[in-house]
């Protein structure tokens, strides 16, 4: 029997494959994420294994994110928190694609104190994989972030995710930067992201709607380059984000792209608030791994 299996993440925008043998990483492919196919999400799948069966049998594959989703290669649903880790493996959904097991892990939900409801896919992965990685975190109360296209806010309680709350703040980052009037026309000017983004940070406690004009009329009366606004609007976006979430002295967990956990750990750091940082692509593998090896 081959000791070949499949790990992956498929979100929205990207979709990552991980072969896996002998207990590492022996390759990785990269696709479209579910919101840009341009086939069905099983031929997407199906396409990418057969390059990886011609050199060897595959055992299995687990996957979790939007492949999930309604309309996407099978719909698994959410598991509703709290949830530890036991009961949202109960909620895996299986099918097969190229005549190989494929397991799709569930998404998690939850309602706020005020009955907001709250989704997220894929992030309830890395949580796990975090608590697997390091069981400290599974143990107490913990606040960890995982910033992204739709940032997420979870409060973990004793290994369970309690609750959590989302904040689009780079969804609306992309359309404020990339298709409004804010940033204007990529002509000379002065000031780099970094400056524009530590201006952001100084106003991201007043009125967003308000504050977010700068990004222009800082263009026009003084003189700011193009990439000074974007980092304006992303130093406000998210300090407004963080502002909502954290308060100072308190240690927050960050789970993500080191990049983009830097721009938070930036902003957190402004309002006193201790970071530790977790490597996003290290937390969704070991709780991939979690996955399979409970239901497999």
């Amino acid at each position: 029997m081959t000791d070949t299996f499949i790990l992956g993440d498929w979100g929205t925008s990207r979709l990552r494959l991980y072969r896996m043998g002998s207990g590492a990483v022996t390759a990785r492919l990269d696709g479209p994420g579910i919101g840009a196919l341009e086939a069905s999400a099983e031929s997407t799948l199906a396409e990418r294994l057969d390059v990886w069966m011609h050199e060897s049998a595959i055992a299995d594959v687990t996957l979790c994110g939007m492949a999930g989703a309604a309309g996407a290669l099978v719909e698994a649903g959410y598991a509703p928190c709290p949830a530890d880790a036991a009961r949202w493996l109960e909620s895996c959904t299986r099918t097969t694609v190229s005549g190989i097991p494929v397991a799709v892990m569930p998404g998690l939900s939850c309602r706020t104190s005020n009955g907001i409801p709250e989704v997220m896919r894929g992030e309830e992965t890395q949580l796990f994989g975090a608590m697997a990685l390091h069981p400290e975190l599974g143990e107490g109360e913990h606040l960890v972030a995982l910033p992204g296209t739709h940032s997420k806010w979870a409060r973990l309680v004793d290994g369970t995710v309690e609750s959590f709350t989302t904040a689009p703040t780079g969804e609306l980052f992309a359309l404020l930067a990339g298709k409004s009037t804010l940033t204007g026309p990529d002509t000379p000017g002065n000031g780099t992201f970094d400056e524009g983004f530590a201006r952001g940070l100084e106003r991201n406690e007043e009125p967003l709607t308000a504050a977010l004009f700068e990004a222009r009329a800082a263009r026009m009366l003084d003189g700011r380059s193009k990439d000074w606004s974007r980092g304006y609007l992303s130093g406000l976006l998210i300090g407004s984000e963080v502002a909502a979430q954290a308060s100072a002295g308190m240690t927050i967990t960050l789970i993500g792209d080191p990049a983009l956990s830097a721009l938070y750990q930036r902003a957190l750091t402004a309002r006193d608030c201790s970071v530790r940082l977790l490597d996003g692509d290290a937390t969704v593998l070991a709780g991939l791994n979690l996955a399979r090896g409970k239901i497999v």
